[in-house]
Formats: structure tokens, sequence, C-alpha cells
């Protein structure tokens, strides 16, 4: 039946991006959640890892050894990066996989091994994956068995500066990317500065120079330029659960103006149904955009002559992870693209 419901499994559910992915899943029309893993909760109900859950009848945790594949069609993957790889190598061939690591991100296998300390372990994979950034990649996307879904850095980045760089109005070798995101991305596992009393009241870089979204930021914006391209990121922890906001600072190519930069990019998202423009007299901000999928851009005059400022924001959990992931699911099973993501962004 066309209208039959699509059987879908959350590996790595007790986490954040896993519990995000629950709760969209959960009035997604079509998605029935029929398999939650979580190794180290296994044999627990989802309520007791997360109580929000505790109105929906929800599958019980299990271990990702013990679940039954047959009947299942779409497989989200939530896990840490270095696991999810072998975990998806063992999968049936007939499931699709939208992963949300980091494992199938980076093309060039000796990029991942420098950045993540470890040799690739599926590389056949590896070579077929395809990169989810939904708006640049949505008929890859829809042909895929698997999809690696961006991080939430290069998400709320890349949205940004890819049409620029394509059309040729920045200097794509000279961009210096300043972001912030919520303790959320950090992840649930106990980490001293993320306690309250460490993280709360404060703004931390971290990273510095050596940030894994960055090689992942710079695959793209060297495809999109045709040439190898460097870029200066920074990533900063502030003391929310949830929300990025990454301001750029671009030098424009010869002869381009602010103006241009934002033709292009209401060019480029003209009836996108998540990505936007800010409105005249508005900057964007993340409590604009928080618990939905929506991404707002701006772009704004430097008092640098011949530079322009960049501000994007997305909810981190949201367009960062789980949305960006049912997203994909949408395009892959033949599904409007907004199915379960119609949430208005949480405000105040």
């Amino acid at each position: 039946m066309a209208d039959r419901k699509i059987k879908i499994a959350v590996i790595g559910a007790s986490g954040y991006t896993g519990a995000d992915l629950i709760r969209l899943a959960a009035a997604h029309p079509r998605m029935e959640i029929a398999i939650l893993t979580a190794n180290t909760h296994a044999g627990k109900k989802a309520h007791e890892v997360f109580p929000h859950f505790s109105a929906l009848e929800l599958p019980p945790l299990i271990k990702t050894d013990d679940a039954d594949w047959r009947g299942i069609d779409a497989v989200f993957c939530g896990l840490p990066h270095a696991t999810s790889q072998e975990v998806i190598k063992s999968l049936p061939d007939h499931l699709k996989i939208i992963d949300m690591s980091a494992d199938f991100r980076l093309r060039n296998p000796a990029v991942y091994e420098k950045w993540y300390g470890t040799p690739h372990k599926a590389l056949d994979l590896q070579k077929v994956a395809v990169y989810g950034l939904t708006e640049h990649y949505r008929d890859a996307i829809r042909k895929a068995r698997l999809v690696a879904c961006p991080g939430c850095y290069p998400t709320a980045a890349l949205l940004m500066l890819l049409p620029l760089v394509k059309d040729g109005l920045i200097d794509a070798s000279d961009v210096l990317i300043d972001a912030k995101s919520g303790v959320s991305g950090a992840g649930r596992s106990l980490k001293q500065n993320l306690l309250f009393t460490e993280a709360g009241e404060g703004l931390s870089p971290y990273g510095i120079a050596s940030h894994r979204h960055a090689p992942e930021m710079e695959q793209e914006i060297s495809k999109a330029a045709g040439r190898e391209v460097i870029i200066n990121f920074t990533p900063h922890l502030i003391p929310m659960s949830r929300g990025e906001l990454c301001t750029s600072y671009v030098r424009l190519a010869s002869g381009a103006t602010v103006d241009d930069l934002a033709r292009s990019l209401e060019s480029a998202y003209r009836g996108e149904p998540f990505v936007h423009l800010a409105p005249e007299g508005i900057t964007p901000a993340t409590q604009f955009v928080r618990g939905s999928n929506h991404v707002m851009l701006a772009v704004y005059a430097d008092r640098i002559p011949g530079r322009a400022i960049l501000v994007s924001t997305l909810d981190n959990l949201v367009k960062g992870s789980a949305g960006q992931a049912i997203q994909n699911f949408n395009l892959i099973f033949g599904l409007p693209e907004t199915s379960g993501l119609e949430q208005v962004a949480l405000f105040p």
C-alpha cells in the first residue's frame, strides 16, 4: 500500500541525537518506530532513559546485536564517531541507512584517518556514501542506500557559504568562521567541562585549530571552489542546551557587492522549505529556530572595505542532526520533504 507505515530503527537511541530523532519520528505520518537500540541501557523502557517519552508507546531498548532486521526499512544511526562504521557494515543490504555520525562524511580515507586517529574500517561503504546536506545533494540522496548526514557546524556554515563560493562572489581562501553551540552538541556522556557549575555563566572556545568539523567544511568548499581550500574555524561552547550560530567573515571577490551575496542566497534557496534569509531588520538568533528544522541566514557589509559578515543559525539537534536526517529519509522514500518537520520554532 502506498500509505503503509515505513518501519524504522534507531541505533544509539539513548543519546541526544537519538532522542530528538525519536521525538520527531513519533509525529511523522509515515514512520513506525520498530527498533530502538542502546547497548548500555538494554532491557530498559525508553521513558526510563528519557522521561519525556512516557506518553509514547515505544519498543524497549535492546542491544544492537539482538535486533531482528527483517521487516525494517530504514535505520538511523546515532552512534559516536569510529563506532558507526563497523555496525553499519554488518547491517543487511536491504536497509536504507541514515548515519548521523562522522564516519562516512569524509570522502578521502587518509583525511578520515588523520582527523579521527584510526583507519576507516568500511571503505567500500565510504566510497558510496552520499553527503547528506539536503539542499545541495538532493538528487544523489534520493538514490542513496547510505547517507552521511553533515555535522551541525558544517550544516550551518555550508548552507551559507556554498552558494557564494559556487557563484564566485567570495574568496574561498579567506574564510573565518566563528561558531557557537549549546552543550548538547558535546553529547550526553558525563564530562567535567559540561557540568553546570563549569559550563554555566561562561563562554569557552574548544578544538582550536583542531576541530574535526573543519575538514568536512574544507571538503565541500574545496569542491565548490574547484581547488583545495583551508578555512579558519573556531567553535565555542555556550551555556544553553541547544542552538547554534555561525558568524563567518569573508573577502568579497573583485567587483562583488554585499547585495550580490544576498541575491545569490535568495536564488539558491528560493522555494526551499527550511532555509530562509532573515527579513529586513531581523538579525538571526538561535531562539528564532529552536526546536525546528529551519535555518536563518543574513548578510552584512563589514566596516572593512571589500569584506562581508555572514550569520547563520540553526538548532544543532534538529537541522544540525535528527531533523536533517528525517529530511533525507523523506527524500529516499519519495515523501514530501517536510513530512514530520513542520514544527515552527519554540519561542520564547
